[in-house]
């Protein structure tokens, strides 16, 4: 999964039409330059390939301050389908990398409270599934006949998950108990389409 890909459409997704520079500075308001690849030159990049995609539409230009015109950019219903397959994903999905749970986080308020708990839930049973294998192959890991030390390595990993486990405990809960605006609680919760 792209990183990227679902901040961009998202970020377009939430301002209705915008061009990079929009686009960019909503991410770093993120501190997404930190935790993802959200680098200018990433930013254009992906702009041109969803665009290229059929995910994005371009709908005109604006002058640049100082510089070359400003394409401005719109999601199509199939970068609509495509933003929320991959918010989904991240959501969901432990495997992915630490910045997808990140950039999802951002944007779990487009979606309704019980399809976020849901996908949460999915992230919690497979997390769990994670760490129970790093706990046994730490448990095994000499009778696997591996050196010694590489039994720190499934702990750690097996300390990662019950970290995890422990937030995402407190996130339901908390969820279950109406904390945020979501987007069935109300048409203006955060990331909700300007315009």
């Amino acid at each position: 999964m792209s990183v990227t890909r679902l901040l961009v459409l998202g970020v377009v997704r939430m301002y209705r039409q915008a061009h990079g520079y929009q686009v960019r500075t909503a991410l770093v308001s993120w501190a997404a330059d930190k935790w993802a690849n959200a680098r200018p030159g990433s930013i254009y990049h992906a702009l041109r390939k969803l665009a290229a995609e059929g995910l994005l539409a371009e709908v005109g230009t604006e002058d640049g301050e100082g510089g070359p015109e400003r394409v401005i950019y719109r999601l199509t219903a199939e970068g609509d389908t495509e933003f929320q397959a991959l918010l989904r994903n991240a959501l969901a999905d432990p495997e992915t990398t630490p910045a997808a749970i990140f950039a999802g986080l951002t944007f779990l308020t487009t979606l309704p409270r019980r399809d976020v708990l849901a996908l949460l839930r999915v992230r919690q049973r497979r997390l769990t599934a994670s760490r129970d294998t790093s706990v046994e192959m730490r448990d095994s890991n000499k009778a696997m006949g591996k050196p010694e030390h590489v039994a720190e390595l499934f702990g750690l990993w097996a300390e990662q998950a019950d970290g995890e486990l422990r937030w995402l405990d407190s996130l339901i809960t908390r969820l279950e108990a109406g904390e945020y605006v979501l987007a069935d609680d109300s048409p203006s919760h955060f990331a909700a389409r300007h315009g």
